[in-house]
């Protein structure tokens, strides 16, 4: 377990550094630690809150993000996160699921992004609602924002600015998280929820400086495309030690 800070720490780093959160890989590594099936979303999801919440501040700030766009596809998605929260699940079941959701979430960093001067949306981009409210059940059910699915969606799509989706995936991500959050809380209960926060305070104190160097300072020591391959790799490696366990 003295690992786990450190592994956490370069996560959201990394994570921030391209708009997540990393509530994915936060889940493997407790899993790969043996950490009980349980306090893994509760965990993940904390995290998330913390790594994004300064994303969201800062996009605002510099007038990127779409509101009524944004909060359209993170409000259709919080309702589902939330059930999804409150939903059992058996351990292999969860971590089956978490681990095919790791290596899709991996190989989808890797599909091409259209050039920033290709803004024109594609046909498919007015149904990115319809595709928020499975994944934010998933975030719910398996304590991942979700926005690491929406993101390559949106780009696919040309549905704004690669600048726009990274402050919309923040938001998205940080609502999910919420109300995912919540529903970990009622199915828990207020004492193993507390607990289980209470033994993770290393790990969250980690993301919030890993998270922080990473939304400042990563991009402009790494191109993004660097970034978003080495953070693929970090995903598929942990979802595919999942599987095999």
């Amino acid at each position: 377990m003295s690992w786990l800070p450190f592994g956490f720490f370069a996560t959201a780093m990394l994570y921030a550094s391209v708009g997540f959160g990393g509530g994915s890989t936060y889940n493997a590594l407790l899993a790969l630690a043996g950490t009980d099936f349980r306090a893994l979303p509760i965990l993940s999801l904390s995290c998330n809150i913390l790594v994004v919440s300064g994303s969201c501040i800062r996009f605002a700030r510099a007038g990127q993000v779409p509101w009524r766009h944004a909060l359209m596809l993170a409000l259709i998605a919080a309702p589902l996160a939330f059930l999804g929260g409150l939903t059992p699940i058996k351990e292999k079941a969860f971590l089956l699921t978490l681990g095919a959701s790791l290596i899709f979430a991996g190989l989808a960093l890797l599909l091409p992004r259209a050039p920033e001067r290709q803004r024109e949306a594609t046909p498919m981009a007015k149904w990115m609602p319809l595709a928020a409210a499975p994944l934010g059940y998933l975030a719910g059910l398996v304590g991942i924002g979700g926005g690491i699915f929406l993101a390559p969606l949106l780009h696919l799509t040309r549905w704004n600015t690669a600048r726009r989706i990274a402050a919309t995936t923040s938001l998205f991500i940080l609502i999910n998280s919420l109300t995912g959050l919540a529903g970990q809380l009622i199915k828990a209960g207020p004492e193993r929820f507390g607990q289980t926060l209470s033994s993770g305070v290393l790990l969250l104190l980690a993301v919030v400086i890993g998270g922080q160097i990473g939304s400042v300072l990563a991009l402009r020591i790494l191109p993004e495309r660097i970034i978003r391959w080495l953070t693929a790799a970090l995903t598929i490696w942990a979802g595919s030690q999942l599987l095999l366990r």
